[in-house]
């Protein structure tokens, strides 16, 4: 016990001493860690600079499919601002832990087509009423046991995936079946419709092509599976005779429409060293066909721009892209896995500004650990401002050429899909199962 005494005595003075000496501060520059291990500095970020953009003519929004293939896309819609909301419709059940609430809306035909986390496709009026809603819940399964989906409208139809595998046509008037094709995994993204053939993924793993008149399968592409994956799948993106699917794995496959055959493929390799997202190497910014190139981002810090006609890699962003990229003129605009708003060199991947974002929810208790994000959606470019719809309950407008915030508009519940424009009216839906309309 004496010497246990003594040694601990020793210890405390030499605890003492040590706290009276003061610790040496070394001279030189100061580096980040992350900096370091990506093999970069200090000055590698550039700073933020306001640079022209021509957005072109505002025109009549697009909001039928994905906006990934250029058919689909009106690059500037049409919209007046500021918004003032002119109906928030319930659509069902809302966003929980176990049932996320994750479809964009489409909107055709003076129809704004929805599904509820609770697998409940809608039809709303430009007016906010319900015109039909269908369950989309196998007659054995329960709704709990699957997520996700999406949807596609192309003349009088409406295509829905799900999460409990299937893929399905709806008449878009009445909501009546017309057929349904089971598929080998969950359909959990959005579908692609061109040409008489519906283009979706499935499982994260399986490119189909699939006869819109019949269901029948024209063909399928098949890609090796990886689980540490997010909700939802990439919807694929067609252009000319090319369509381009994007897999969980990080992969990215071209094929020709109308056979299925491989034209190119490529990955999308590269994470921010010491991040524990980079363990996650799904493709979360969903491919988007510009002007020759495929614009395409992962959730673990990459995003690249990939000729269309051959696949070969022309530049890459040190950056994730938690959405598909907006291009508007010689630029592209993302949200980055920083939650930060972007704009790139459209021919050189070189980043012009990037401003940001609300990033986690605030706690209550000081000491406990942050966990929860605010998740942010789009963004699009309307009424002359790019839009961002988010889960803190605003909708916030950025001047395009500087990046300034000009504008913010309340979404109660917190957005929870990309907003859409068609005819002058943006809809999202909110987190508690409402779709709001503003104009």
């Amino acid at each position: 016990m004496r010497i246990t005494t003594i040694s601990a005595a020793l210890l405390g003075l030499t605890a003492l001493s040590a706290c009276e000496r003061p610790e040496a501060v070394l001279t030189g520059e100061r580096l980040g860690v992350h900096e370091v291990l990506e093999g970069g500095s200090a000055e590698a970020t550039p700073a933020n600079r306001a640079a022209p953009v021509s957005v072109g003519a505002a025109t009549g929004g697009l909001a039928a499919q994905s906006p990934v293939s250029p058919f689909a896309r009106s690059n500037h819609a049409a919209l007046s601002l500021p918004l003032q909301q002119v109906f928030a419709t319930s659509i069902g059940s809302g966003d929980g832990k176990r049932a996320r609430l994750n479809v964009d809306p489409v909107a055709a035909g003076g129809r704004i087509f929805t599904m509820d986390s609770g697998h409940t496709v809608s039809a709303v009026g430009t007016n906010g009423s319900v015109l039909w809603q269908k369950s989309m819940v196998p007659s054995r399964d329960q709704a709990k046991q699957a997520q996700g989906g999406g949807l596609a409208v192309e003349g009088n139809r409406l295509y829905v995936a799900s999460g409990f595998g299937k893929v399905t046509a709806l008449d878009a008037a009445t909501g009546a079946e017309v057929w349904t094709q089971q598929l080998g995994g969950t359909a959990t993204g959005a579908p692609t419709v061109r040409g008489g053939l519906v283009y979706l993924t499935s499982g994260d793993s399986v490119g189909w092509a699939i006869e819109a008149d019949t269901g029948r399968v024209r063909w399928r592409i098949d890609y090796p599976e990886d689980y540490n994956n997010v909700a939802g799948a990439p919807a694929p993106a067609l252009d000319g005779e090319i369509v381009v699917f994007a897999f969980g794995s990080g992969a990215v496959q071209a094929a020709f429409r109308q056979g299925g055959l491989r034209r190119w493929s490529a990955d999308v390799a590269g994470s921010r060293t010491g991040s524990a997202l980079a363990t996650i190497t799904d493709i979360t910014g969903d491919p988007l066909i510009s002007n020759g190139k495929v614009y395409v981002g992962n959730h673990s810090g990459r995003v690249v721009a990939l000729s269309l006609a051959s696949g070969e890699r022309l530049w890459t962003a040190r950056m994730g892209a938690l959405d598909a990229v907006w291009p508007v003129g010689d630029s592209v605009y993302l949200v980055s896995d920083q939650n930060q708003l972007v704009r790139l060199d459209a021919d050189t991947g070189a980043q012009i500004w990037a401003v940001d974002l609300p990033g986690y929810e605030p706690v209550r208790r000081p000491q406990k650990r942050r966990d929860s994000a605010f998740v942010h959606h789009g963004p699009i470019l309307a009424g002359g401002r790019l839009i961002v719809a988010s889960s803190d309950g605003v909708l916030r407008a950025f001047d395009p050429a500087s990046g300034q915030l000009v504008g913010t508009t309340q979404i109660e519940g917190g957005a929870t899909t990309r907003p859409i424009v068609s005819g002058g009216t943006l809809y999202v839906v909110s987190g508690d199962g409402t779709l709001h309309g503003y104009r």
